[in-house]
């Protein structure tokens, strides 16, 4: 008997993990961007991550949120990225101005 008690327990954990993975991929967004001067890259975010990937010339950056007086500011690795509250996106590299993106 508890044998199959450990199995039905067992399928029940299974079937609920299973239930919840379309849900959290649902909620993981990635996004395309280009920028005025003709750069490309890409954002990527989880719902249980604060922080956000880029693909940005050709390499992925992991920025982490930072404060800011309106809107939002990630940075790390001298990539910042700034999304206002209006949703307009800039984004300013290392030895590069700060240009202004739009998603593809």
């Amino acid at each position: 008997m508890s044998q199959f008690r450990n199995i039905a327990v067992g399928a029940a954990v299974a079937g609920l993990i299973g239930s919840l993975t379309p849900l959290l991929a649902q909620t993981t967004s990635f996004r395309n961007y280009r920028c005025a001067d003709g750069t490309e890259f890409i954002v990527g975010s989880y719902p249980y991550d604060p922080q956000v990937y880029l693909q940005i010339d050709g390499g992925p950056v992991t920025l982490r949120p930072r404060p800011a007086l309106s809107g939002k500011r990630y940075s790390g690795s001298g990539v910042t990225l700034k999304v206002n509250r209006a949703g307009r996106t800039s984004v300013k590299r290392p030895n590069r101005r700060e240009t202004a993106c739009e998603p593809i």
